[in-house]
């Protein structure tokens, strides 16, 4: 007895039989999950950043090789098309090889296709380089990669914690979108492309030492989750099961009425706004800076808003929540060209507070939307609704530069997706509730 409770016997003593398996020192330790999402946020953080160079290439390809903001539009519509299109991919190569090997050969991947840009002299090498390479890589770290993470890691806060992940994107347009557009101006865009790919290089040492790919890997059970879940073996045929998964959903009409309302979304917002601001702010006579520099303002209130709206997802109805957001997202667009002036004035500024609360906000109810209908599926079903986003932001990316070229402004894009964004509110409020749920009873976490 005096061994086993002195604390002089050997350093196993603490891990006996007779010492219960979940002391209170273990209990009072955050839970390994919360340091995976971290990782995770990181991760998309990176994405974010390498996700806001395209608007700002814009201008200075067109100076500098004469290409049209059409043929520049192209390859950021491969980029977003291939970012999207990844995605559910990505998810089943995350089943099959693990998180942490899919996520350090995607930023591999987003170096070598950044790094290459600076060598280009013809538009086709930029579709190859920023729109394949870049577009892959930052496909595989999709928000289909924070759905995966929140569906292993946790059961209690799914939605607080994807809104968080979720956010993550808009933090790497917050931290590096002023910068990547003072070194643009003041320096030319090939070292900003540079700096993108170093950006992603430094990633993969803490995705490969930090980021696990399940709670069984630590001997944990999820967070907040009542019993030890054991982790599943690698699943094969991920292309397959990729396409049966589609196959399955596309039989009914929530899937098309959540990828519809998604593509909306993201022609509204990746291939509008994050494209098409600061090109469009600089035709009224604002600096790209300054201009790069709101975008990034969006990026802060869209932290606040995409984590609220996580907390308000697991308590409100996600349809409801998602008509709300798109029908005050489309009154923001319509009155957006009346904004454009050549300096900041107080109503761009309420419109950038109030489009950055909106801005990613409809993440969290679409993932718990995919959830309640498609289970076990449905981070693979989620990356399809994100394929239809990204095909969205794609056509809107190239179209919105063939309308500048074609009318010398970007007017009539702003008031047709404004448009838009109605649809998606009324789309929203007929997805129709599960038949039957088929989450299990929460836990309370401690």
């Amino acid at each position: 007895m005096t061994q086993t409770t002195s604390g002089k016997g050997s350093p196993a003593a603490p891990f006996t039989a007779s010492a219960p398996p979940d002391c209170s020192p273990r209990r009072r330790r955050p839970h390994r999950a919360w340091a995976v999402a971290a990782v995770t946020f990181v991760t998309i953080v990176g994405a974010g950043a390498f996700a806001s160079l395209p608007g700002l290439l814009i201008d200075p390809l067109h100076s500098e090789f004469g290409w049209s903001r059409g043929m520049i539009g192209f390859a950021v519509s491969v980029n977003l098309a291939l970012y999207g299109l990844m995605a559910p991919f990505a998810a089943a190569l995350m089943d099959r090889f693990g998180m942490r090997s899919v996520v350090a050969s995607a930023l591999v991947t987003i170096s070598l296709g950044a790094g290459l840009t600076v060598f280009m002299r013809h538009s086709w090498q930029l579709v190859l380089c920023w729109g394949v390479l870049v577009g892959l890589g930052s496909g595989s770290m999709a928000l289909a990669f924070a759905a995966t993470v929140a569906n292993r890691w946790f059961v209690a806060r799914r939605g607080l914690v994807t809104g968080i992940l979720t956010a993550g994107g808009s933090a790497g347009q917050l931290v590096f979108l002023p910068l990547l557009s003072w070194i643009t101006e003041h320096h030319g865009w090939r070292p900003v492309a540079l700096t993108v790919a170093a950006t992603a290089l430094a990633v993969v040492p803490f995705v490969w030492l930090l980021l696990r790919d399940h709670p069984a890997d630590a001997g944990l059970a999820p967070y907040g989750a009542p019993e030890f879940v054991p982790k599943p073996p690698p699943v094969t045929g991920a292309a397959v099961r990729a396409l049966r998964a589609l196959a399955r959903a596309s039989r009914g009409g929530t899937f098309w009425l959540l990828a519809g309302s998604f593509a909306i979304c993201g022609a509204s917002t990746n291939g509008l706004v994050k494209t098409d601001f600061v090109p469009a702010a600089h035709d009224h006579g604002l600096p790209v800076t300054t201009a790069a520099s709101l975008l990034a303002v969006i990026g802060v209130f869209d932290i606040v808003g995409t984590i609220g709206s996580g907390w308000f997802t697991d308590r409100l109805s996600p349809r409801r929540l998602l008509a709300v957001y798109y029908g005050l997202r489309g009154l923001s667009l319509v009155f957006l060209p009346m904004l454009f002036s050549g300096t900041v004035h107080p109503s761009m500024v309420l419109f950038i507070v109030f489009y950055g609360l909106d801005w990613v906000a409809t993440v969290p109810p679409t993932i718990a939307l995919c959830r309640e209908h498609y289970g076990e599926s449905s981070a693979i079903v989620f990356g399809w609704v994100l394929a239809a986003h990204q095909i969205g932001a794609a056509l809107v990316a190239y179209l919105s530069g063939v309308a500048r070229d074609a009318l010398g402004s970007y007017d009539v894009v702003w008031y047709t997706s404004g448009a838009l964004c109605a649809v998606a509110a009324l789309m929203s409020l007929v997805v129709r509730r599960a038949a039957a749920p088929r989450a299990p009873a929460v836990a309370v976490a401690r």
